[in-house]
């Protein structure tokens, strides 16, 4: 069997009920996660561009999808591009190792179900079944793809997006294996705007979004589509991680090395790379106690002080580059703790920028992946060191966790409580309820917009 032919028999026959609990329990705090992240990113700039874009393009449209945190609705995939930018908008989605899938799929979903009417209760299978597609092959090939330039969300999101839409729409086998060969034909995503420190990969989500769902309902419509597109000789693989593919090693890992349980929430609203940094920079700004700074060194693995916009030191007129930047992230955690939007969206702060100079990268084979050793000169003399060793498991948050975390941001950015209180029900009471609950919860930030009732 070809990947596509083996990822599409695990998706069919994925059954929801018979995961093991921690699995179905993981993939209902990613949906939370999911919704709550983006009720926080309410006042974010970039989902009202997305917006526009995808009014100009698919109208408004009464019995459409709901433009979340907007009221106005459109077509599926107009839902599909512009939503994502608003569960983007802080940067705070989770993480499947480079991927941030549920940022991609979330949206969708929702939009399928309330526009077209899915059963609610393919919800959470279709998101497992994205977060499984996505995630195989992140895991396998993301440190080949991200070192040459691709981004890991749309490259692999698009695959997750095709994969959950075709189990949202109950497709056979044969058909979710060409829609997931449709998605390997039409992924991508390039990381240049970190380094310009510009907004293209706030819409990329959108975009791999959209093209997920048009990957899968080509397949329904009767595409015709490669067999071979990930293992092919000019196939997903070879294009992309510039290596073969072995199919069966690959497909193994379907049901048992299970991507949703390494899914990781971030606690603040930086890259996913620079949540252990601002950790340990945490722990010595209680040791600092006051005193100066002379000098910092910052060493971390080289595929993470590799990849675009880690390494920047400014001058910075954008979040799209501080939150990116290893240099800034630190200097504005030692300098003034806990780093929030206000913080990230400071660009003129002079102790920042003087400390910045003197935070030097130092890329280190030794240091795993997601662990950090800092060491800092205090003006004094003396040397502070903090080697912070984290794995996935330590952002791997519960349900309670998570509903703390999007609490704090909707405190910080004044979402009312309630909004929380009604996602929290819904993803509680999945496989029952009604989608038009999360849509009154989007509704509380625009009273004014009026939201249909559940009948």
């Amino acid at each position: 069997m070809t990947a596509t032919a083996k990822i599409a028999r695990f998706i069919r026959t994925l059954d929801f009920a018979a995961v093991p609990p921690e699995v179905a329990e993981k993939t209902r705090t990613c949906l939370l996660n999911g919704y709550g992240i983006a009720l926080g990113c309410h006042d974010t700039p970039y989902a009202p561009v997305a917006r526009r874009a995808a009014l100009a393009i698919h109208g408004e449209q009464a019995g459409g999808a709901t433009l979340l945190g907007d009221g106005r609705k459109t077509s599926v995939p107009g839902a599909a591009l512009a939503n994502p930018a608003l569960f983007h908008g802080r940067a705070q989605e989770d993480t499947c190792g480079a991927a941030h899938l549920g940022t991609i799929m979330i949206p969708l979903l929702t939009a399928m179900v309330e526009a077209r009417g899915y059963p609610l209760a393919r919800l959470l299978p279709a998101l497992l079944a994205g977060y499984e597609t996505g995630g195989l092959l992140e895991k396998a090939y993301a440190g080949d793809t991200t070192p040459a330039g691709f981004r890991a969300s749309p490259v692999y999101g698009t695959l997750a997006a095709a994969g959950a839409a075709a189990k949202l729409m109950d497709l056979p086998e044969e058909r979710i294996a060409a829609a997931l060969a449709n998605a390997a034909s039409f992924c991508g995503g390039i990381l240049q705007s970190f380094t310009d420190g510009t907004d293209e990969w706030r819409y990329q989500v959108g975009v791999a979004a959209q093209t997920g769902l048009a990957a899968a309902e080509l397949a329904r419509a009767g595409s015709v589509s490669a067999p071979h597109a990930i293992e092919g000789r000019a196939g997903f693989v070879r294009a992309f991680a510039r290596k073969d593919c072995d199919v069966d090693a690959l497909a193994s890992r379907l049901g048992t090395d299970w991507a949703v349980i390494r899914v990781t929430f971030k606690p603040y609203p930086v890259c996913a790379f620079n949540q252990t940094p601002v950790t340990a920079a945490l722990v010595l700004r209680d040791k600092l106690a006051g005193a100066g700074i002379a000098a910092v060194r910052v060493h971390m693995n080289p595929y993470e002080t590799g990849y675009a916009g880690m390494d920047a030191t400014g001058p910075f007129d954008s979040v799209s580059g501080t939150l990116m930047s290893i240099p800034f992230c630190i200097a504005a955690t030692l300098l003034h703790g806990v780093p929030d939007m206000k913080r990230m969206t400071t660009y003129d702060d002079r102790e920042v920028n003087a400390l910045i100079p003197r935070i030097r990268l130092v890329s280190d084979e030794g240091v795993p992946t997601l662990c950090c050793r800092i060491e800092l000169t205090t003006a004094d003399g003396r040397t502070l060191v903090q080697d912070q060793r984290m794995t996935t498991r330590d952002f791997a948050f519960d349900r309670k966790g998570v509903s703390a975390l999007v609490r704090r941001i909707g405190a910080e950015q004044s979402v009312p409580a309630k909004a929380y209180g009604a996602i929290e029900k819904f993803v509680d009471h999945l496989p029952g309820g009604d989608i038009q609950e999360v849509m009154r919860a989007f509704a509380l930030l625009h009273p004014a917009a009026p939201v249909a009732k559940a009948v």
